[in-house]
């Protein structure tokens, strides 16, 4: 299904978030289909079930699944509205970072190399840079 890095500082809950948001967003799991259950992922994973609880009430907390008592938890519909609406979050914080890197001094030659990057990795391409060499001038 996905992998999780346990030696990352990043929570374990927040990692399942960001993967599962991914899944959804490109529609590996489609709206109204059932997730599975906390029980056999904790299994599946090896970690606790609490985490996978807190992963989902985030989820649910984001507006990206919805849970029905006694039957599961499924994926929300995205409305186009939303969808629209992250969109413009999402360019206005790229334009914030990319000022906080040229002010940095990086080169805008450097910021559009991560673009592509970014978009070899969404196609599941690889990368010859890492991403700390990507990374050395800031």
């Amino acid at each position: 299904m996905f992998e999780l890095d346990f030696r990352s500082r990043q929570p374990i809950y927040e990692q399942l978030v960001e993967k599962m948001k991914e899944m959804i967003i490109h529609e590996i799991w489609k709206p109204n289909e059932q997730l599975p259950s906390v029980r056999m992922l904790a299994k599946q994973l090896t970690i606790n079930p609490n985490t996978i609880q807190k992963a989902y009430r985030e989820l649910e907390h984001q507006g990206f699944i919805y849970s029905i008592p006694g039957k599961g938890n499924f994926v929300s519909p995205q409305p186009k509205t939303a969808s629209e609406e992250k969109i413009e979050v999402i360019r206005r914080d790229i334009v914030r970072l990319a000022a906080e890197a040229l002010f940095l001094g990086v080169a805008k030659e450097e910021v559009l190399q991560w673009i592509e990057q970014a978009e070899q990795g969404e196609r599941g391409g690889k990368t010859n840079d890492s991403f700390d060499e990507c990374h050395k001038n800031v």
